[in-house]
């Protein structure tokens, strides 16, 4: 081999690994699961929503940035608020929340859960504060439909999706929860009672009913009082004829055949 061929397949190899090189350290790889979406930056701008795949891109000038789109729950715990009859209350929060647009959420927003938090710090503010304890208490699910309709707007300009809201405690302050207690304990009394008096009107009503079949019908009284001792072994029944019942007929013979006797010893 002569040396200028040498020469050349030397400068050939250098230059390979130059390139190999190069391609090292500024080609990256990244894979953009099914659960996310990638932005993507060139020279700082923002260039393109990047579905689920593997992409190579330089990053001397391109940046992708991953972004989950997976639903997240947060707690809003604590809250106090003032209700329209001037209630201090405690109420926490639960929703449910994904991102639909990540271009908004990330570039127009700096924090999209704080801001989506203060959201529904506000609703919630704002409805109680229209609402007594007891409507509050008597339309507690009806709250979390009524704050989610209300924010579903504003969390569209967030790029996200609210799902669902739903109160998950209503605390009061400790002497408003005694009197709250004795409230529903008198209540549930107050409704124990009223049951007592309709089971013992019904029973009443029954007796009334069956005393009054009996009066029109005595044999039926005394039809029960045979089939209870069929039910039963071992008892002794002395039943009584009531008082229009008919003499029985082996009485009547026996009377007649003493007044023929009374007739013939006084012939």
């Amino acid at each position: 081999m002569t040396p200028s061929l040498e020469l050349v397949l030397i400068i050939v190899v250098v230059v390979l690994l130059i390139i190999a090189v190069v391609l090292r350290y500024t080609l990256r790889r990244i894979v953009i699961f099914e659960f996310e979406r990638g932005l993507k930056y060139v020279n700082g701008r923002f260039a393109g929503v990047l579905p689920a795949g593997i992409y190579w891109f330089t990053h001397f000038n391109t940046d992708i940035r991953k972004v989950d789109i997976r639903p997240v729950f947060v707690s809003i715990t604590g809250q106090e608020v003032l209700s329209s009859d001037g209630v201090t209350l405690k109420i926490s929060l639960a929703a449910r929340y994904r991102i639909v647009d990540p271009a908004v959420a990330i570039n127009q927003i700096e924090n999209y859960q704080q801001a989506l938090y203060l959201e529904l710090q506000m609703g919630l503010r704002e409805l109680v504060g229209s609402a007594t304890v007891d409507d509050l208490l008597e339309k507690r699910s009806e709250f979390g439909a009524r704050l989610l309709e209300q924010k579903k707007p504003a969390a569209a300009q967030l790029g996200l999706l609210l799902e669902s809201v739903d109160v998950k405690d209503v605390m009061f302050p400790g002497d408003l929860k005694k009197i709250f207690a004795q409230v529903v304990k008198a209540r549930k009394e107050g409704q124990a009672a009223l049951e007592k008096a309709r089971a013992e009107t019904v029973t009443l009503r029954h007796l009334a009913n069956a005393a009054a079949l009996i009066e029109r019908n005595p044999t039926i009284l005394q039809l029960r009082l045979l089939q209870s001792v069929q039910d039963s072994a071992g008892n002794t029944l002395v039943l009584g004829m009531p008082p229009q019942s008919t003499p029985l007929p082996v009485r009547e013979q026996q009377a007649d055949r003493g007044s023929d006797l009374l007739e013939q010893s006084e012939g």
